[in-house]
């Protein structure tokens, strides 16, 4: 099937954009591209290799611009790094091209997804409440998203679901 719009997945790290973005995109017969593997590949380093040696703004500049491409195409499902949908560009590119679906989680379940993850280097030397801080200030720009799927208690093929039929009720509508 030929679908109009790209579904672009946004959300906190450790909300399972990857996972479920991979999955969905074989349920739909669709190109999946994760953002952070692509950039991962093109530099040939890992995302807290680059935070740490090309710093954080290089990091934002290339996440824009590969994303930028990824989202002007057709057919895609796509992950994006959880601060890529913080740039205001980025959503308007992304409102266009794209319909974005915030994969919500409780603040618990993401601490404790991500609390002592070494590849987060943004939450990197922050304690529980300042990640709990960051959580809820990126919400705010998340809550921006075409649709919120709230996770917690959902199983992943629950959660591929209820992507699948506001995806559906958005293509007809729009």
């Amino acid at each position: 099937m030929e679908y109009k719009k790209n579904i672009v997945l946004i959300g906190m790290m450790g909300s399972g954009k990857s996972t479920i973005g991979r999955m969905l995109a074989r349920k739909l017969n669709l190109n999946f591209i994760d953002i952070d593997s692509k950039i991962e590949k093109l530099e040939n380093l890992k995302i807290k290799d680059i935070f740490e040696k090309k710093g954080e703004i290089f990091f934002r500049n290339l996440e824009f611009k590969e994303s930028f491409k990824e989202i002007k195409k057709n057919n895609n499902i796509v992950s994006l790094g959880g601060g890529a949908y913080l740039n205001d560009k980025l959503r308007l590119i992304i409102k266009k091209f794209s319909c974005s679906i915030w994969l919500h989680w409780k603040s618990k379940t993401l601490i404790e997804r991500i609390r002592n993850n070494p590849k987060r280097p943004v939450i990197k030397g922050m304690n529980e409440f300042q990640i709990k801080k960051m959580i809820n200030e990126r919400n705010k720009v998340y809550a921006k998203s075409d649709f919120k799927i709230t996770c917690d208690n959902h199983k992943k093929n629950e959660i591929i679901d209820k992507i699948i039929n506001v995806y559906k009720k958005y293509e007809i509508s729009n």
